[in-house]
């Protein structure tokens, strides 16, 4: 394969090297993000404007038009992503899905992406994206101030347990506090609907211990990885050696994920940092691809 530019083949071969070294096909990202061109030029320029969320310095190492961004994780070897679509106001989410749906369709390796916000046609227009073929949702508590709690989203929340159709979501306080972040809602909402599947973005920066009682309490809670045991999270909000047993004993509940094109490294560190917790091969397995497979029922 021909690696685009920004990617080079040296970087696509050190990538690959760590997933075929474990004798996988592959590896499948849960936390990518694709969207409309405005509205990832805004984000774009969030970040290069270190917004009060950030707080620091994050250059975008992966800035690029959209097919060279789809290339470069093939390139990787991702064999599926998401497009982690968010709205941040209201009548925004069912444009997205909208184009979510677009997005899937052209590019098959991407599961189906859709959103939400508190909003009153929130549950009509999110059963129109589970007929659609919505895999995973994504949700943003931090961007879209609004809290999980919101009675707007019980018709969202009950439909999601239903379908058993995984939600992404950002809940954490990092790398910022919200109105609305922290365990204390999500656990009002996963007391209400024991069953919904929630993957918690950034293992829950830096509410991690927290997070980890609500995914022992519940099974069906999961943690994706995005950004963690960087050296760039390490300095800022390092993850507690201490809860480190519980991230083996949670290990087949734990799922790769990058923030890609968003990240202020290159994609084999965040790799790297996964393997520096020496937790072993099978755990590596696990979370760089089986566990998702089994969630998105992925063959190769």
């Amino acid at each position: 394969m021909t690696t685009p530019e920004p990617f080079s083949a040296d970087e696509a071969r050190s990538v690959t090297e760590v997933w075929r070294g474990l004798s996988l096909p592959g590896l499948i990202d849960v936390h990518t993000h694709f969207m409309p061109r405005n509205v990832m030029d805004k984000v774009w320029a969030y970040f290069d404007s270190a917004g009060p969320m950030l707080g620091r310095d994050w250059p975008i190492n992966y800035r690029a038009d959209e097919e060279v961004r789809v290339d470069g994780l093939k390139a990787f070897g991702v064999r599926r992503f998401t497009s982690m679509i968010y709205p941040h106001k209201p009548d925004m989410a069912e444009w997205l899905n909208g184009w979510g749906a677009d997005f899937a369709a052209r590019q098959p390796d991407c599961l189906h992406t859709a959103t939400f916000y508190p909003e009153e046609s929130a549950p009509a227009y999110v059963g129109g994206a589970i007929e659609a073929g919505a895999r995973i949702f994504k949700s943003h508590i931090q961007v879209g101030e609004y809290s999980p709690t919101d009675p707007l989203l019980d018709g969202v929340w009950a439909q999601l347990a239903d379908a058993q159709i995984p939600v992404v979501i950002h809940c954490g306080s990092g790398p910022a506090p919200g109105r609305f972040t922290g365990p204390g809602p999500i656990a009002e909402v996963l007391h209400r609907f024991p069953s919904l599947r929630l993957i918690i973005a950034h293992m829950g920066t830096p509410e991690y211990v927290e997070f980890l009682d609500l995914a022992d309490r519940y099974p069906s809670v999961m943690l994706d990885t995005t950004m963690s045991f960087t050296d760039f999270s390490e300095e800022s909000a390092p993850y507690p050696r201490d809860a480190y047993p519980r991230l083996i004993d949670l290990g087949d509940r734990i799922l790769l994920g990058s923030d890609y094109p968003n990240i202020p490294y290159g994609y084999r560190h965040a790799l790297d940092a996964l393997t520096r917790l020496s937790f072993g091969d099978d755990w590596l397995r696990g979370v760089l691809y089986d566990n998702a497979a089994g969630v998105f029922g992925v063959e190769e």
